[in-house]
């Protein structure tokens, strides 16, 4: 990061994130994630579930080595821990595994077994949220796959924005995309994808938490199906 990047104050970050949000609205995700090395540097990252490696791919045709930052919850299907093993294996990016400060067995014994069924949101706090606020203290920026057409709740969801809970600029590069357009490009470059996309999961979150959707349903809905609950509070 050079000095003026941190001299920036949060104020000026945020102005800065509405800005480009306005700027970049009609911008292709490279063309935004360009505006996003060129603004941050080594102060920005993309993080990535392992869903697929759409984002990631993306940086780095922007900038090679770029961190991809992943989330191993203790929760996660064998195929999601699959395919981080090879987005790191066979693209040109730095993947950073966050853990929380608990392992499973930590956290059965602390609060009891199967907190995501009894508190799922303190379950995301403890195993999602904490880690990543950790993790992302040495930047500035970050970027996420979120889509506007997966649910309604990420209906309005900026290309850039101010992530207000942890003072940083929030990049969304592929937020005006469509599942065809994800399709067409995975079909393109022949990026990784997690094997479960096949067999049924839309949307791919902690085992225990996440489960098939059915026909008609939004891509979100195989989310803590049965409940209100509809982000683990990455997002929002």
């Amino acid at each position: 990061m050079t000095t003026a990047q941190e001299e920036r104050t949060a104020e000026e970050l945020k102005a800065l994130a509405e800005q480009a949000g306005r700027d970049l609205e009609d911008a292709s995700a490279l063309e935004i994630l360009q505006w996003a090395v060129d603004t941050f540097g080594p102060g920005f990252c993309v993080t990535s579930s392992m869903e697929d490696a759409v984002v990631a791919h993306l940086a780095s045709r922007v900038r090679k080595g770029v961190d991809v930052v992943f989330l191993d919850t203790g929760y996660h299907f064998e195929e999601t821990i699959g395919t981080r093993d090879a987005v790191e294996a066979v693209m040109d990016v730095n993947v950073i595994t966050l853990t929380p400060r608990q392992t499973v067995a930590e956290q059965d014994a602390e609060y009891g077994p199967k907190l995501h069924d009894r508190d799922p949101d303190l379950c995301c706090a403890l195993r999602k949220v904490r880690p990543l606020e950790e993790g992302l203290k040495g930047y500035r920026a970050w970027a996420t796959g979120l889509r506007r057409d997966e649910s309604p709740t990420r209906a309005n969801t900026p290309v850039v924005g101010w992530d207000e809970k942890r003072q940083k600029v929030k990049i969304s590069p592929i937020a005006r995309w469509t599942q065809d357009d994800v399709d067409a490009y995975v079909a393109e470059h022949g990026v990784l994808t997690n094997p479960l996309l096949t067999d049924g999961y839309a949307s791919i979150g902690c085992a225990p938490c996440t489960r098939r959707v059915l026909a008609g349903e939004d891509a979100r809905a195989g989310r803590w199906a049965g409940r209100a609950k509809t982000e683990c509070g990455l997002h929002g």
